[in-house]
């Protein structure tokens, strides 16, 4: 029967109980999540009871769809009511923002080399074909790991690059797909690696702090955060499809598609991380001999790029 409430409010509005049994939770569930989270938000009516729009049915399902792919509740809806405005195009900024726990370090660019070569190695060691991106600033670091990164596309369901590049393209046979960053992009200023395979999930990111225009090259420094959270590297992958649909590279969405799909492991395989880290200790090991060589050197800026 019609209520005299359900009468004053604008056609099509659920109850609690029919956005419950559309979406398969309990009333109980959905004002806990109302009172702990502010979602979702009914419209009420005089009598105190709550009533929902379609559109609820939706976002709830949605929520629902980020939970069962690894996401915990709360940074689940907070994607979700935070997707009709603009994403964070920051691998950096999101890691900032979502996980405050990550304890930024300050590192020159040598030691940055050696963690991203680490998590490059680890990532094809797993003989996986899993997702694999990175940004580069610039074109010309892009083409000297040029070769690396063919291996890594090669074994990689999908892979994408992000710097200055004058155009898109789409992935090629041994080629990640580039997606050019405008010189108003944040990630313009970014260093990232994002890599997640079944046993690993590990993502770094820094953002090249200001004025070090005239520093040499070796002597750059960035503000850097790294986790083996698997979690985090999902958000992470999103961030960069979310770049990545943003220049126009249709493939992106079929990439968030999946991510969305893909169930997210419940944590990095402790041996993976154990030779993720002892690959990093050597690299940076390496790094440091590195530094006794002249920075002018030919030899020892080949060895030092991107």
């Amino acid at each position: 029967m019609v209520t005299r409430a359900r009468r004053n409010l604008p056609q099509g509005m659920l109850s609690i109980g029919e956005l419950a049994a559309r979406t398969g939770l309990t009333p109980a569930v959905l004002r806990t999540w109302e009172a702990r989270h502010g979602f979702p938000v009914p419209e009420r009516a005089t009598s105190g009871h709550r009533w929902y729009r379609e559109s609820d049915v939706d976002l709830v399902q949605r929520v629902l769809h980020r939970q069962r792919a690894g996401v915990r509740l709360e940074a689940a809806i907070r994607e979700v009511t935070a997707s009709g405005s603009a994403p964070t195009l920051s691998v950096f900024a999101m890691l900032r923002g979502d996980h405050p726990h990550l304890a930024p370090q300050r590192l020159r660019k040598p030691t940055l080399l050696a963690l991203s070569r680490a998590i490059e190695d680890e990532y094809l060691a797993s003989a996986e074909h899993g997702v694999v991106c990175a940004s580069f600033q610039r074109e010309r670091f892009y083409h000297s790991s040029r070769a690396r990164w063919s291996e890594l596309a090669r074994r990689s369901r999908w892979s994408m690059v992000f710097a200055d590049f004058p155009d898109l393209r789409d992935p090629e046979p041994d080629e990640p797909a580039r997606v050019p960053l405008s010189g108003e992009a944040p990630m313009r200023r970014e260093w990232a690696v994002v890599a997640e395979s079944s046993r690993l999930g590990v993502c770094l990111a820094g953002w090249e702090t200001p004025g070090q225009d005239d520093a040499p090259d070796r002597r750059r420094a960035f503000e850097v955060v790294w986790t083996v959270d698997p979690h985090a590297t999902r958000q992470a992958l999103r961030t960069c499809a979310e770049v990545a649909s943003a220049a126009g590279l249709a493939q992106a969405l079929d990439l968030l598609k999946e991510l969305d799909e893909r169930p997210v492991v419940a944590e990095t395989d402790p041996t993976r991380a154990s030779m993720l880290f002892n690959r990093a200790i050597g690299y940076v090991d390496q790094a440091i001999t590195w530094s006794g060589h002249d920075p002018s050197s030919s030899a020892s800026t080949a060895r030092a790029s991107r």
